[in-house]
């Protein structure tokens, strides 16, 4: 199938899309008088200037643009990720007890200084990549800091894993979720996801036993207690116990899941674990492919109630493109190479502004732009869509 898929203009159109649409779009929005990068954009195109500036934003950026220059060697991409190291570990660092603030007030002082161990994992990405594409010591040893406090913070000796969320001072919260939408558990699904892959990034620069043996267990914790080998798929929430506590799917993480956790045994280099990985990894990409549409998208995720959010959101087509091309490269599955090419074929012609530059947030059920949620906030940032584009130079090379 796949000799009908010109390769080498998919390639070709994903590196225009991201020097042409999606880092522009950040470079523009840089705060040049109070720091940082502006907190929001809404869909209409409106510029908050004072929003509250959110950590996983800063460190995806951090990570987009020193990914970006560590593949292309621009320099203007190196400028901005040295501009995002700066003010990530001079504003967001808690100088007192260690880790990232939640968030900060648009002038940069500190306003939710809870402890999210997802943020904290990001910007062990972040600090990682920059260390890999710069050879920055002072980044690595910030990410090194942060994976420690991660380790000492975040993971349950007792009952393994790693829970959500702490104070500022690192005592216990009630209320541990991410987002408003998320179940108020104290493990899930999505944080140790991206727990394991700074793990990764991590292991690349700063190669310890350790860290080694941190992100086997962690690849172990999905194979053994959140994954599910008789669906396929991922569970979402769970109690301290390992109990589920929801029974929807999430397809969009199913199908990221698939690459990262397959990434990460490459790079733990154990062979007889590689081989385990790679047959959960294309169980857990089957599961996923429940939600592809005949268009190419693929949908959000399958409600506990048996309904399913037909939304196509910007992230989940990035990963699903990503997703199928590891399936192709690694799986040696030709067929998701067309998989692939007609998701990217989705996100070119709908999810692509190419007046306002980014992405939408997502196209709605009746075919439409998504013009009511982010442009550019808290969640809305240049990293699956940058990393989807740099998975596509280097995989269709």
């Amino acid at each position: 199938m796949h000799s009908t898929i010109d390769t080498q203009r998919f390639r070709a159109e994903a590196e225009a899309v991201l020097h042409e649409n999606i880092l522009p779009f950040w470079i523009r929005l840089a705060d040049e008088t109070r720091g940082g990068w502006y907190g929001a954009v809404r869909g209409d195109g409106t510029l908050l200037r004072d929003a509250p500036k959110g950590a996983v934003l800063h460190a995806r950026i951090l990570w987009a643009f020193s990914a970006a220059y560590r593949t292309t060697g621009r320099p203007a991409y190196l400028a901005q990720a040295a501009r995002a190291e700066e003010y990530l570990l001079s504003r967001f660092y808690d100088r007192t007890y260690g880790g990232l603030y939640w968030s900060l007030a648009a002038d940069g002082t500190p306003l939710d200084t809870k402890k999210q161990f997802y943020a904290l994992g990001f910007a062990v990405y972040g600090l990682s990549e920059y260390a890999r594409a710069t050879g920055d010591a002072e980044a690595l040893e910030y990410a090194v800091r942060l994976y420690r406090q991660i380790e000492a913070h975040s993971f349950d000796p007792v009952r393994d894993g790693y829970i959500e969320a702490a104070a500022r001072d690192w005592s216990e919260l009630d209320d541990v979720r991410l987002s408003a939408k998320d179940a108020n558990e104290r493990k899930t699904m999505n944080t140790h996801l991206h727990i394991l892959e700074p793990y990764t990034n991590l292991y690349r620069v700063h190669r310890t036993e350790e860290l080694r043996a941190r992100l086997v267990h962690l690849i172990e914790l999905f194979l053994g207690r959140i994954w599910s080998p008789s669906t396929g798929h991922l569970g979402l929430f769970f109690d301290d116990d390992w109990h589920s506590r929801d029974a929807g799917v999430s397809y969009g993480h199913d199908i990221e899941a698939s690459w990262l956790l397959l990434e990460a045994a490459f790079e733990a280099g154990d062979a007889a674990l590689t081989a385990r990985v790679l047959d959960a990894a294309a169980r857990i990409a089957a599961a996923a492919g429940e939600g592809l549409q005949s268009d190419g998208s693929l949908i959000c995720e399958r409600r506990a109630n048996g309904t399913c959010d037909f939304e196509r959101h910007w992230w989940v087509q990035a990963e699903n493109v990503v997703g199928q091309l590891w399936l192709w490269r690694h799986h040696g599955d030709d067929t998701a190479l067309a998989r692939a090419a007609a998701c990217w074929s989705y996100i070119r012609d709908r999810l692509v502004d190419s007046a306002g530059g980014e992405w939408w947030w997502g196209i709605l059920s009746d075919g439409t732009p998504d013009r009511a949620n982010d442009k550019a906030g808290f969640w809305k940032c240049p990293y699956h869509n940058t990393r989807m584009c740099l998975e596509a130079m280097e995989l269709l090379e």
